[in-house]
């Protein structure tokens, strides 16, 4: 259910709850890390075109459009890390770049004098569910284009497939200490990309695949909200980020930013797999829905004119291997992953 926390793999304190509405209360506290993998923040606001009069307006109308509340304060993450202490406490922080570029710089010198990779956002058990899973998504789909395109002799279109996925291109975003790449590339992908806005974080990622034997990841340092990447990938990866960023003092308007940046990340008949312990499946469609219209209604003219016939995302399949509880007549799971298909 959103709202619910998976606890994390290694530390158990217990800290204030996340800004969102509990579910039930015994089931929120736990430690400060363990609410997102990577987070993501804006270096410059709301598109790099427009002043910030027209930025502001700009995601205030897209903001009431959606129903959501706008911001008091469209800031940057250090002018906001005081309105974070003072408001949500805790929560905001964890949707700071000073916060997370602090996390890395201890987990970096950690590494170096112990050799610790570090946490694994929502424990290693979700992560090997996800990468399991996308794998067969991936193997499924090339399985699905080949049956469409070449003959009938499916046990070969079987065997092209799962040999296939090196020719994916998977790109990371947020990816902290870069673990999930090391597990994608385990699992036959080869085409790797990472990057995290925290320099600490790309630093323990490229120390730990070096050390690990993973010298084919490409990492760097990008923010998915600013990006400077100029490539689309077949399949980009989410596990925590946007988890993050709603956590900002500028939540949703960064959320709306995500959108449009992720968009134009993801290659046409590529697929978006969003892993979230703050949104359940159901909202996270109800947000990809939300971004289809306003796309709708302002569409971007820098894509294809193809692209423009469609919505830019529909959804493809979730995981529905999670563990599950009951409260209130309704079932819900602490974590969500759902696969998008950008059209």
């Amino acid at each position: 259910m959103a709202g619910i926390k998976l606890p994390p793999a290694e530390d158990t304190a217990e800290l204030p709850q996340q800004p969102r509405t509990p579910v039930t209360g015994d089931l929120i506290s736990d430690d400060d890390r363990s609410i997102a993998a990577d987070s993501w923040s804006i270096k410059s606001e709301y598109g790099s075109t427009l002043d910030d009069e027209q930025r502001h307006a700009d995601a205030t109308e897209a903001l009431a459009a959606a129903n959501l509340r706008p911001s008091s304060d469209y800031s940057s993450d250090k002018d906001s890390e005081k309105d974070a202490e003072d408001g949500d406490g805790i929560a905001s922080m964890l949707g700071l770049q000073s916060y997370w570029d602090a996390t890395y710089s201890d987990e970096l010198e950690n590494f170096r004098q112990h050799g610790h990779a570090g946490e694994i956002w929502f424990g290693p058990e979700v992560m090997d569910t996800v990468v399991s899973w996308t794998k067969n998504l991936c193997i499924d789909i090339s399985r699905r284009r080949l049956l469409n395109h070449v003959g009938d002799d499916k046990t070969e279109h079987d065997d092209h497939a799962a040999h296939d996925l090196s020719s994916w291109s998977v790109l990371d975003l947020g990816t902290g200490n870069g673990l999930l790449l090391q597990e994608l590339a385990k699992h036959g992908f080869s085409n790797l990309t990472g990057v995290d806005y925290s320099e600490g974080a790309i630093g323990l990622a490229r120390a730990l695949a070096e050390r690990d034997g993973f010298n084919n990841i490409a990492f760097s340092v990008d923010d998915v909200l600013d990006t400077k990447l100029e490539k689309q990938f077949k399949l980009v990866m989410d596990k925590g980020t946007l988890d993050a960023i709603g956590l900002h003092p500028d939540g949703p308007i960064k959320r709306l930013m995500y959108w449009d940046s992720v968009a134009k990340l993801v290659a046409p008949g590529g697929i978006l797999v969003v892993t979230s312990c703050n949104s359940t499946k159901d909202e996270l469609m109800q947000e990809v829905e939300r971004f289809n219209q306003r796309s709708a209604v302002q569409p971007d003219t820098s894509l294809d004119q193809g692209a423009l016939t469609s919505a830019p995302f529909q959804y493809v399949d979730h995981i529905r291997s999670y563990p599950t509880f009951m409260f209130g007549g309704v079932e819900g799971s602490r974590v969500a992953t759902v696969a998008f298909l950008r059209n």
